[in-house]
């Protein structure tokens, strides 16, 4: 069976988590990389058995007709290269979460998506940790009862973490599509930031199922004492009529549950992660019917519930979904958010959140 060719985009730390990982297995050729820094082209290069290279993207796409195109770049670029894996004949388009910085954006990009047959992964490979894996399945297996919450926090502001949040949270409720969210949001500080985001958001989301959704990013977000590093201070979890099960993304998971009290390690492991994350691309190239966990459809359900809150945040009031309009959300934000420095829940987050 031959390999997959795949072309990678951005060779910044995710992009050569991407190239390695595709390197490694030997169901893909990585056959061209491409950045606009012409060092770390090179370094990369030979890192990556020296690869077709090149700074224009879009020249050296259509020189190899890539069967998968990947890009891994920063978020305000996303469908100048969605369409330009379009253009170059792909069959498979893997990128970089967020879906889009707004909705105005992600509705362009599921239209022009909508209007072709190409696969479409997007980037919430931590869903492979052991530690989620397994609270997935407490949750499948009934021991919490009948779920009826969801929840996610984290440290990180929105724009780097809430996506993640809230695509584990939602895979957890089996990808029920959501209602209406409603949210919240404080300090401008992050706007300024290339992944432009408040710097706190909490809010709520109902479900279709009646499951409510409750998320809790950035500044403000509590301590996730059991975990050390600041980034991975994350819990994600299902609380149900029995029980809850939830997984800590830097220190394993636990669960309360009719079955009595569990725990287990884990740990957000890149080198892991990304292994089954690019099986299962191949798998879906393989066969339409291995549609892959992280793709285009589920990601963008998630998406609108991000910018659901967002513009709650910005406007006031209940976001109906699905959205059915787009709006520069950042925009709205930068417009409407007072000027007041954000509160702190912990002194560790002074760093990241100084103005």
């Amino acid at each position: 069976m031959n390999a997959y060719k795949v072309l990678i985009v951005g060779m910044g730390k995710r992009g050569m988590h991407h190239a390695t990982a595709f390197r490694a297995n030997a169901r893909f050729e990585v056959v061209g990389i491409c950045d606009i820094d012409q060092k770390r082209l090179t370094d990369a290069a030979a890192k990556l058995g020296n690869p077709q290279v090149s700074t224009d993207a879009a020249r050296l796409a259509h020189k190899i007709q890539p069967d998968l195109f990947c890009f891994c770049t920063l978020p305000h670029l996303r469908l100048p290269f969605i369409k330009m894996g379009i253009e170059s004949g792909a069959k498979m388009i893997a990128f970089e979460k967020p879906v889009a910085m707004t909705s105005a954006e992600g509705l362009q990009i599921k239209r022009v998506l909508d209007a072709t047959r190409v696969k479409v992964v997007v980037s919430h490979q931590h869903r492979y940790g052991e530690h989620y894996r397994k609270v997935k399945e407490i949750i499948d297996s009934g021991a919490p009862g009948r779920v009826h919450t969801v929840y996610g926090t984290a440290t990180g502001w929105a724009a780097h973490m809430l996506s993640h949040l809230i695509d584990y949270t939602s895979w957890f409720n089996n990808y029920t599509d959501a209602a209406w969210a409603m949210a919240q949001a404080a300090g401008r500080g992050k706007l300024a930031d290339l992944h432009s985001s408040p710097d706190y958001i909490a809010g709520v989301v109902h479900f279709q199922n009646g499951v409510r959704g409750i998320y809790d990013c950035g500044a403000g977000a509590p301590d996730v004492p059991e975990v050390p590093y600041w980034w991975r201070k994350c819990r994600i979890g299902a609380q149900g009529t029995e029980g809850f099960a939830e997984v800590l993304t830097g220190s394993g998971w636990r669960a309360v549950t009719k079955n009595g009290t569990q725990s287990g390690p884990g740990g957000m492991d890149y080198e892991h992660d990304m292994k089954p994350y690019i099986r299962d691309m191949a798998e879906w190239l393989d066969d339409d019917r291995n549609v892959h966990p992280c793709c285009f459809e589920n990601a963008y359900k998630g998406f609108e519930i991000m910018m659901a809150l967002t513009r709650s945040a910005a406007e006031g009031g209940q976001v109906a979904l699905p959205l059915t309009e787009g709006v520069d959300e950042i925009a709205a934000l930068k417009a409407k958010l007072p000027a007041r420095k954000v509160l702190l829940t912990l002194a560790d987050s002074a760093k990241e959140y100084p103005g």
